[in-house]
């Protein structure tokens, strides 16, 4: 009987189990077999787990069948595995560089074994990146960065129009990748932590938690219970400032600096809050593989129910304001409709797929840490355009306050880490950013080394969802729409 392909088996676990692809994950193992190893991550909320598919391709012809034509959302990752790795999906629509631009030598894959850490490759007149044409009469094409006029990162947006509605929108990333993957090998665990909190600066705490909890499911070591809830309260602390940034920034895009500016104002607060509790506005320098790295700071956290409080009080009245700001609801209603089967076929993940029907929350439905002990509600709204993206958003943060109550009341005594004893193996922690789903997935070498790291951001799942949720509208709401996902071209990027 012929081998079944791995396309059909990871094509129809998804169907069987209305499983969502999360990670597609390449590793180099010729030095142990002369292969390629190739491994399908699948979210399967309704068994509360994730379950993953690995094949091996032979290093001499490293191909395989293309899942893409089947499983969309694995577009980007493979694109990502051919530039890194050089493994080529066969059948795949579409090759174009993804991260790698087009000075980087072609032929040079720096995930690989054999390119070392340090490499400098000469710079290459490489084929210029063809960007996706749309002909007609009357449409034109708009260029929009990589370099914009806000302080915001690069990335290049091309828009095809046809008077104003946008017909096409193709993005181009990659401007601020990092090499964080490639960095982490060699490093040992305990201190690649570090190096995990700098993928995205607004999730510093997120990734340092996915990454943490990846060393510990390898070393078999739970935090102990008080690290387990200090960890709820600085996850949900990061999810407060984040969404009232996110909101802000919509309230910005239309016009509405008033209440712009008292949204940004209570930002600060918490971000005030976090430099009290731990000494970082960020929450950097807390997580550690083991629990929390150190004790909240003198008794900042026994005056954190008053701040919630003063906080949940103010926050209510701002949020009033927007709901009762008919020139604010007026352009986020029916604006940027990401509809759910696009979400859905795409792998869409956080809260701006929330927005439009899709009930899954890694807190609920992966639960991880204290989370599975916790009451709370996961916002969920249909509609799918700007407003709704808002909405959760602020239903989410009002959560959140309820969260850190939760734990505030039950905080446990005792330690608030323990030693991790680093053994090979591999294992994947996650977390819910206030973006949506971060993994990583860990290999330990023989050595106690990361072998292997590959982080799986929120923002590499969602970009590809916003040319859908521009299509139709008219060009000057895209700031808008898209701040409303307010996408991270950092964490993308890596």
């Amino acid at each position: 009987m012929a081998e079944r392909r791995f396309d059909d088996s990871c094509a129809e676990l998804s169907v069987r189990e209305r499983a969502r692809l999360a990670s597609l994950i390449a590793t180099d193992d010729r030095k142990k077999n002369n292969t390629f190893g190739l491994h399908c991550v699948f979210s399967l909320p309704r068994k509360k787990t994730y379950e993953t598919l690995t094949t091996q391709i032979a290093a001499e012809q490293p191909r395989y069948p293309s899942l893409t034509p089947r499983l969309p959302s694995a577009h980007a990752f493979e694109r990502e595995i051919f530039e890194f790795f050089g493994i080529e999906p066969v059948g795949h629509p579409d090759l174009r560089g993804l991260l790698l631009h087009e000075d980087w030598p072609r032929g040079v894959h720096p995930l690989r074994k054999d390119f070392s850490q340090g490499t400098k490759p000469e710079r290459t007149q490489g084929e210029i990146f063809r960007f996706q044409k749309v002909e007609g009469e009357g449409v034109f094409e708009i260029p929009v960065g990589p370099v914009h006029a806000g302080i915001i990162e690069p990335g290049h947006f091309r828009f095809s129009v046809a008077g104003e509605p946008i017909i096409n929108l193709e993005i181009r990333l990659g401007y601020v990748h990092k090499g964080i993957e490639k960095l982490a090998e060699g490093r040992d665990p305990l201190q690649a932590v570090d190096l995990a909190e700098r993928i995205s600066g607004d999730a510093a705490f997120a990734h340092s938690l996915a990454f943490s909890q990846a060393v510990e499911q390898v070393a078999l070591v739970p935090p102990p219970p008080r690290a387990q809830s200090l960890r709820v309260i600085f996850a949900e602390l990061e999810r407060l400032y984040n969404h009232l940034g996110d909101i802000a920034g919509i309230a910005t895009d239309v016009g509405f600096s008033f209440g712009a500016a008292q949204m940004l104002l209570l930002r600060e607060r918490v971000l005030q809050s976090n430099q009290r509790l731990v000494g970082h506005r960020l929450l950097r320098g807390v997580n550690i593989p083991g629990g929390i790295r150190r004790e909240p700071q003198g008794g900042a956290l026994q005056g954190l129910n008053d701040f919630l409080s003063w906080l949940e009080l103010e926050y209510v009245c701002v949020e009033r304001l927007y709901r009762d700001t008919d020139s604010l609801m007026d352009r986020v209603e029916g604006a940027g409709i990401l509809a759910r089967q696009v979400a859905e076929d795409l792998g869409g993940v956080g809260p701006s797929v929330r927005a439009s029907g899709v009930d899954e929350d890694l807190r609920r439905d992966h639960p991880y840490g204290l989370y599975n002990e916790l009451k709370f509600a996961v916002p969920v709204l249909d509609e799918g355009d700007v407003a709704a993206r808002m909405l959760v958003k602020m239903a989410e943060f009002k959560q959140s306050l309820a969260l850190i109550r939760q734990v505030l009341a039950t905080l446990p005594d005792g330690p608030c880490s323990i030693p991790v004893k680093i053994i090979p193996g591999s294992g994947m922690g996650w977390a819910e950013s206030s973006r949506g789903e971060i993994l990583h997935w860990l290999r330990i070498d023989s050595d106690g080394r990361i072998e292997r790291l590959k982080v799986k951001s929120p923002s590499f799942s969602n970009w590809p969802l916003l040319p859908w949720a521009v299509k139709d509208n008219i060009v000057p709401d895209f700031p808008l729409i898209n701040k409303s996902f307010n996408l991270s071209y950092s964490g993308n990027d890596r």
